[in-house]
């Protein structure tokens, strides 16, 4: 476009072509006449040919106004649509989001807020991407998360988590183990068993606290076989090759030849964050804050309440 003509040049214009008719396009456009007039003389020097043929009677377009007046269409809408998706981008309502997450939050209240930001922003673009704790505080640190929604994370620096919810942690052995029928076990019982659990790579921190329940009994855990996630966990316990200590909502899944036992004597829990970048200010970002739960408080796993006896 010649770097003189402006956007208002061919609103100007395409009033008058349109209307053709001087008076009538100055009044659509709430200017006077001779603004108008002076606006489209401009705009003939600006692009050196003659877009009417003015009579004092009549307004007709010339050949170069004819194919003018399709371009400016053309243009303006163009840049119509441009614009609102800066604006929509600016104000994050579209765009691209990639949102980290740890399997085991998938039944829980923050995923549902996702569903809900979707709804809201139907041109966002949410890409969830699964991985451990420390894996995608890494990638968050990095630039190629924008969000992560984790467990227990260790610190990571340039990175500010807020927490969701807490949860405790139950105790998960084969449907036939001597113990599956009890109402209660302590870490230090659990202790006398081998042990299937997650590697300590995917997270310091949520390791040490998977396993205060044990390790605060003064017993060791025997570890004799690690998973990488939770669901193939819960199917090695139910194939006999150890127990486990499990968040509650990692139990949502399990399958029927296992059973789940609250654990007594001790608090121990484990909780769920919001991890973000510390200088991520963008509305993209703040309006998925906005619509997450806040400490809500987590269901109950199917066949496990307060107060029940194990699923049998």
């Amino acid at each position: 476009m010649n770097p003189g003509v402006e956007l208002r040049h061919l609103r100007y214009f395409l009033a008058v072509a349109e209307e053709l008719h001087f008076g009538r396009a100055a009044a659509r456009l709430h200017i006077a006449q001779p603004a108008l007039t002076q606006q489209i003389q401009r705009l003939e020097t600006l692009l050196g040919t003659r877009l009417f043929d003015r009579t004092s009677r009549t307004v007709a377009l010339t050949a170069a106004g004819i194919v003018l007046r399709e371009r400016a269409r053309a243009l303006l809408g163009h840049a119509e649509r441009d614009l609102a998706e800066v604006t929509r981008i600016g104000q994050g309502s579209q765009g691209t989001l990639y949102l980290g997450f740890v399997p085991s939050v998938l039944p829980l209240e923050p995923l549902r807020g996702v569903r809900e930001f979707r709804e809201r922003f139907p041109l966002v673009r949410v890409d969830l991407v699964e991985g451990f704790t420390s894996h995608l505080m890494e990638r968050l640190a990095n630039g190629t998360l924008d969000m992560a929604i984790v467990r227990d994370p260790d610190e990571q620096p340039g990175t500010v988590t807020v927490p969701l919810m807490t949860e405790p942690f139950v105790a998960i052995l084969p449907a036939d183990h001597p113990d599956a029928g009890r109402t209660t076990l302590t870490g230090a019982e659990l202790a006398e068993h081998p042990l299937v659990f997650f590697p300590r790579a995917a997270g310091g921190l949520a390791y040490e606290k998977n396993l205060a329940p044990l390790l605060k009994s003064g017993r060791r855990a025997r570890i004799v076989q690690e998973a990488t996630n939770w669901t193939i966990i819960l199917y090695l316990v139910a194939a006999g090759l150890g127990v486990t200590i499990a968040p509650r909502s990692a139990t949502f899944t399990a399958p029927d030849s296992v059973r789940i036992i609250p654990l007594a004597e001790t608090d121990a829990a484990t909780t769920i964050y919001i991890a973000t970048r510390a200088d991520d200010t963008r509305p993209l970002v703040h309006n998925l804050l906005d619509l997450l739960p806040n400490r809500p408080k987590p269901p109950e796993p199917p066949g496990l309440s307060a107060g029940d006896t194990p699923r049998s």
